[in-house]
């Protein structure tokens, strides 16, 4: 596969990881000179590429666009989707982050309920349990984290998932004067995490990302998005 796609990424842009690619373009007419090429180079090197496994999208903010174009190439017809996942990063057709982040909670709260017993035990020290929520359940929370772009309310979700968490692993509170137990509210349990929160995960995830991509240099597509200006209509 990786010498079909090196022929055809002369003149594409392509994004292959083992049998999968993912073909990226800006007009419906070189999005299906695209595949065309792909499929050429395949057949001349004995594979075929799966029609009912390919899937196109349009990615605009005009619902409508691309309502009219279809595309069918070597008698195989590619249906189109709102949104499809891509390593684990569910990339949608308005490039909203709402739902990815969404599926992320959801993921980090099924890791939480596993390990909730834990999380709460008392045979564990606070700085192992600290550890746990680092590795097992921010890792899969934060996922893909590097390309968010938050709104107050996304923030909001965050922090009330982290707050959740804390709690768990803090436990209650012992009044002084009453010496009954209270469970902790608010700010409290950030105020006895002595790790970074998770939006600082986040900016810190985001400056390593443009670190890199800053790196790779003007022949990367990546790059050029990062520094590249948008061009609106004239």
């Amino acid at each position: 596969m990786d010498t079909i796609c090196r022929s055809v990424l002369v003149s594409y842009q392509l994004l292959v990881y083992a049998a999968d690619v993912n073909i990226l373009e800006g007009s419906v007419h070189i999005v299906k000179e695209t595949p065309e090429a792909l499929i050429g180079a395949s057949k001349e090197s004995g594979r075929e590429v799966n029609g009912d496994k390919t899937k196109r999208m349009v990615m605009s903010r005009d619902l409508n666009a691309g309502q009219s174009h279809s595309m069918k190439i070597d008698n195989s017809s590619f249906k189109r989707v709102e949104e499809f996942k891509y390593f684990g990063t569910t990339l949608k057709n308005q490039n909203s982050v709402q739902e990815e982040i969404k599926s992320s909670l959801k993921s980090g709260n099924v890791c939480y309920h596993s390990v909730q017993n834990v999380l709460s035990s008392s045979l564990l020290s606070k700085n192992l349990k600290i550890r746990i929520h680092r590795t097992i359940i921010l890792s899969v929370v934060l996922y893909g984290c590097e390309t968010w772009s938050l709104t107050l309310r996304e923030e909001r979700k965050l922090r009330v998932f982290e707050s959740r968490v804390l709690r768990r692993i803090f436990g209650s509170k012992r009044d002084e004067v009453t010496g009954e137990c209270k469970k902790l509210h608010s700010e409290e349990p950030h105020d006895l995490y002595c790790s970074l929160n998770i939006f600082w995960m986040i900016k810190s995830s985001r400056m390593r990302w443009a670190g890199h991509v800053a790196r790779m240099g003007e022949v990367r597509g990546v790059y050029r998005f990062l520094v590249g200006t948008p061009e609106g209509k004239s």
